[in-house]
């Protein structure tokens, strides 16, 4: 293996493994309840899903680049600055726009997936119910198994830039 391919490797899975972390114990729920909010009144509440979107994406790139740090450092990894720089900004952009929610279910939607999209919500039309007829919760939903496979790609691509730049 040459070391591109073993640079890129170590990369990949401390970006996994911080995303992880950072999408899930670092991102405040108040974060996750309003990243997605958009103009229903103009104004604010654009703004407050805007701000929490961006703190969000903040304090993931950070908890990233701690690891990448850590990582590079115990691992002894030719990484430069510019590599380092240009594949966390291209994560953090992908992941702001897809945490938007309403781009992700664009996207979703045409690629022939708005009804995965929908998958495990009350929106599908094979949806779980209770006995009652009511929504019933899932352990998951097809938004969240999009979303997760986008960052997914976008963290492949991230490691590929650190891993050549």
């Amino acid at each position: 293996m040459n070391e591109s391919a073993a640079v890129f490797a170590a990369v990949y899975i401390t970006l996994h493994v911080a995303h992880s972390v950072g999408d899930h114990w670092v991102q405040t729920s108040c974060q996750a309840a309003q990243k997605g909010q958009h103009d229903r009144n103009p104004g604010e509440s654009s703004r407050t899903g805007r701000l929490a979107c961006a703190r969000h994406v903040a304090t993931l790139t950070v908890t990233k680049g701690l690891a990448l740090a850590a990582a590079a450092l115990v691992l002894d990894l030719p990484v430069t600055l510019l590599g380092l720089t240009l594949g966390l900004a291209a994560d953090a952009i992908s992941h702001y726009w897809a945490d938007r929610r309403t781009t992700l279910q664009w996207l979703a939607q045409r690629c022939g997936k708005g009804e995965f999209y929908n998958l495990g919500t009350g929106a599908h039309p094979a949806h779980p119910v209770t006995a009652k007829g009511s929504p019933a919760a899932t352990l998951g939903t097809g938004a969240y198994a999009l979303d997760q496979s986008w960052h997914t790609l976008w963290l492949g691509i991230a490691a590929l830039t650190i891993a050549a730049v």
